[in-house]
């Protein structure tokens, strides 16, 4: 199999990236009685379910070598094309992945395919333009292939069947370093591990994160970011788009 965007920039994934435990309880409801689950662009194994028959489907070889030993077993293969035969599982799962995939709808249609329920967790990038991580820092994020419409509810129903749609807001003390993960703890997105773990970072040119990075920095020992945002520092939650979809017949 070729070289994946996780072989290159999913190195440290673990250092920052765990299971966010109240998004792995909505995930697990929305599972329901599924007794196979089958976890496409399973990383490191974050979300995987502890009940049931799970087998995860990763096609870096990078983030498989970093997957725990309690992980599922993982066969190497992309979403566009599961190796697995029709209607072999109760459902499928899909976090923070569609984004990542060469053919989405390809993608889509296999996980319909394979099971008659998909559950996704995943974004919508119209958040971006008032993130300030995003808006402030980052603008470039917007020119990223990630940053596409696919991976939305509203791409996702091109394709599939979307039985419901529901807000995950980000709480205060979230410990999955996805890329809202710190919106009101903006020290965290300097560090250099932090930043590695989130793709729409890691994927910038070096130059145009070393600007952000600086001028972020800059902000935080200025009394600047406070000013702008501060108020965030005492919410309790935050929605920056991230979304369960759940699709199927």
């Amino acid at each position: 199999m070729t070289s994946t965007r996780y072989d290159r920039i999913g190195r440290s994934y673990t250092l920052t990236r765990r299971t966010e435990p109240r998004f792995a309880a909505r995930v697990n409801a929305a599972l329901g009685d599924a007794a196979r689950i089958l976890n496409v662009g399973a990383g490191t194994g974050s979300y995987e379910p502890a009940e049931g028959a799970v087998i995860a489907v990763e096609p870096s070889r990078t983030m498989i070598e970093q997957r725990p030993g309690w992980a599922a077993p993982v066969v190497q293969a992309v979403a566009e094309a599961l190796p697995f035969s029709d209607a072999s599982v109760d459902a499928t799962l899909a976090v923070f992945t569609v984004h990542h995939w060469q053919d989405p709808a390809r993608g889509l249609r296999e996980l319909a395919r394979v099971a008659p329920r998909q559950v996704f967790v995943s974004f919508d990038a119209s958040f971006d333009a008032d993130f300030w991580l995003v808006s402030d820092y980052f603008p470039e994020i917007h020119a990223l292939d990630t940053a596409g419409a696919m991976q939305a509810a509203e791409g996702i129903a091109r394709v599939l069947n979307v039985r419901r749609v529901e807000p995950l807001p980000v709480p205060a003390d979230c410990v999955d370093g996805f890329a809202a993960c710190f919106w009101n703890r903006p020290e965290a997105y300097v560090d250099p591990d932090v930043q590695a773990g989130i793709s729409c970072l890691a994927m910038l040119a070096p130059d145009v994160l070393a600007r952000g990075t600086e001028q972020l920095r800059a902000d935080l020992a200025s009394g600047e970011w406070d000013a702008r945002h501060g108020h965030l520092r005492t919410r309790a939650e935050l929605d920056v788009g991230y979304r369960l979809i759940v699709t199927g017949s």
